[in-house]
Parts: C-alpha cells; sequence; structure tokens
C-alpha cells in the first residue's frame, strides 16, 4: 500500500484514512497494523569542486523530522512545478504584474487576493484571463470578436510577463527554502531536473536563470506555457518531459504545490510531492505520495534526494 507522508513542522506522518503514531525508531504505524520504514538520508555532504554529492546513511529524528537510511535507489528525473515551488510568486508577483497591466489598459479590473486564489483553479495565465472576462463580462475597450479577443489576451499576457520579468530580476521574490538544496543534489548525483509549468516560458526562464543561477540554469530543461496544447490538469507536459527526458514516467518524482499539479502529476504516471504554498494550503491533497509545507534547509530540512528514491522503491518493512 502507498504511505502518504505529511508534514508542517513537527513532522506528522499518516496513511490515507487515518493518522499514524510514529513510533521510537522512525517506525509507523499503519491501519493494516504493518510497520513501515520511511528512508531519507538527512546528512548531505557540501558539493565538492566536482559537484559531486554524497548521500551519507543515518537514522534519527531531529526537530521533528523523521529521518532513516538513505535510498539505493534515486529517480531518474526530478521535475518541479514553478510558481509556488521553485517560488511562492502567486500573491505578490503574477496577482501584481496583472493588476499592473490591467492598470496600464485601462480596463477596470483588479484581483484581489481572495479572487485571484479561486482563479488560480484555472491552469495557465490566458486562459485565466478569458475564463474571468467570459464570466464577469468583457471590459467596453476589448474587442468584439473572438479570434481579436485571443490576440488581445495574449497582449495583456505578453506585458504581465514583461513586468513579472523586472520582478524577478530585481530578485525581490526569494527561492523557497530546500530548492537549491536539493536541485543541487540531484544534479551532483546525475539525476535529471525539469521544471514543468504553465507560465510563460520567459518567466519560468527568468527564475531559473536568476534565482539558480546559470550554471544550474543549463543543467535544466525547462518545459512551459504553450509547448503543450493542454495545461494542468492534463498530464501532458509532464509526459512531454518524461519523453524528452528519455525516461520513463514511473521513475520520475515531481514536487508540485497544487490540486491540479497534483492531478497532472498522477495522471502521468509519475510519484509526486506536495509542498504547500501560500495559496495552496487547503487543498485536499489525499492523492499525494508525501505532503510537507516546504522541502527545507538544515536544520529544519523537510526531505531530500534519497526520500525521493524511497518513495519510488517502497521499502516497507512488516
Amino acid at each position: 500500500m502507498a504511505l502518504r507522508v505529511v508534514s508542517s513542522s513537527p513532522a506528522i506522518f499518516s496513511s490515507q484514512r487515518r493518522a499514524a503514531s510514529i513510533l521510537p525508531y522512525s517506525t509507523v504505524t499503519l491501519p493494516n497494523n504493518n510497520s513501515s520504514l520511511l528512508s531519507s538520508s538527512s546528512a548531505i555532504s557540501s558539493i565538492d569542486r566536482t559537484k559531486s554529492v554524497t548521500l551519507r546513511s543515518k537514522t534519527s529524528r531531529r526537530n521533528g523530522v523523521v529521518t532513516c537510511s538513505a535510498s539505493s535507489v534515486l529517480p531518474k528525473a526530478l521535475l518541479f512545478d514553478c510558481d509556488g515551488v521553485l517560488v511562492d510568486t502567486e500573491k505578490d508577483g503574477h496577482r501584481i504584474s496583472f493588476n499592473d497591466t490591467f492598470a496600464e489598459k485601462e480596463l477596470g479590473v483588479t484581483w484581489d487576493v481572495d479572487l485571484y486564489g479561486e482563479l488560480l483553479k484555472i491552469g495557465g495565465g490566458k486562459e485565466r484571463m478569458t475564463a474571468y472576462f467570459n464570466k464577469v463580462g468583457w471590459p467596453e475597450n476589448a474587442p468584439k470578436t473572438e479570434e481579436e479577443r485571443k490576440e488581445f489576451i495574449a497582449g495583456l499576457h505578453k506585458r504581465k510577463t514583461e513586468l513579472f520579468m523586472v520582478l524577478i530580476e530585481k530578485k525581490l521574490l526569494p527561492l523557497r527554502p530546500g530548492v537549491e538544496k536539493l536541485i543541487d543534489q540531484a544534479l551532483g548525483n546525475g539525476v535529471k531536473v525539469a521544471v514543468c509549468s504553465t507560465s510563460n516560458e520567459k518567466a519560468v526562464s527568468a527564475i531559473v536563470s536568476c534565482l539558480l543561477g546559470p550554471e544550474r540554469a543549463e543543467q535544466i530543461q525547462i518545459f512551459a506555457g504553450d509547448v503543450v496544447p493542454r495545461k494542468k490538469p492534463d498530464p501532458a507536459i509532464y509526459l512531454l518531459a518524461a519523453d524528452t527526458l528519455g525516461v520513463d514516467p514511473s521513475s520520475c518524482v515531481v514536487v508540485e504545490d497544487s490540486g491540479i499539479g497534483l492531478a497532472a502529476a498522477k495522471a502521468a504516471g509519475m510519484t509526486c510531492i506536495v509542498t504547500k504554498s501560500g495559496y495552496t494550503a487547503d487543498e485536499n491533497f489525499s492523492n499525494a505520495d508525501a505532503v510537507f509545507d516546504c522541502i527545507g534547509d538544515p536544520p529544519e530540512e523537510r526531505f531530500d534526494l534519497a526520500f525521493c528514491g524511497n518513495l519510488l522503491e517502497k521499502q516497507y518493512v512488516s
């Protein structure tokens, strides 16, 4: 059976049906009275001059986080969503950029924090604007025909992306805790890394290049925007990533923050870890393989690359 791991410092581990109690030696009680040993190395060596990362075996309980021996299996690919996973961009990044664009174009539209949270249930910025205007009515200065409206929306989205990129280039939105660490572990151990997002490709590339640095960016493949015809929760972007990287979907681990992203990853046949973000904290992630509040850096690390391997390996001890 699959075990779902939920963590929000201190860590709480649970099955899909009821909470499990944490016992000594990192043993977790499951509903069927079997026990499971969760494996994850909490001690990670520094990256040496060759960028090699060593995962050292260790079993401990530290700061409420249960860690066990390192996995002998690692993912073939680690696939990250962008917004809400790499950076918590939505409330003070994309939303602000949308509103600034609407103001520039004198559309008389403002998306407040709560409204934008509802709109995030729609994957893709162009799709989000189109759905909103279709529901509340199009601005008076918007085109009248469907084809012209598509061009109008594309123009708004282009300008919104330009404004958003300024925020990223000024580094006003920081990486979430543990992102850099986990990517370095993956790259140092030969695990392929990609970012799979419904956001505009230029915006995603700016985040990866500016915040992760050009050396990492050269090793990270980006699948974003209109690279696929159907956006999340459709699995197309994750299936494209697996195919392009030459890996089986079942050997991939996805890091997502939203219900639609989780649905896309699971529909692609992939293991999915959720790191909840500001807008998604209350969503239902019962289908996830693991749920945390963030990836985390030591000494408040939630999980690492070895833990990702253990989710694939499913090492359960009865």
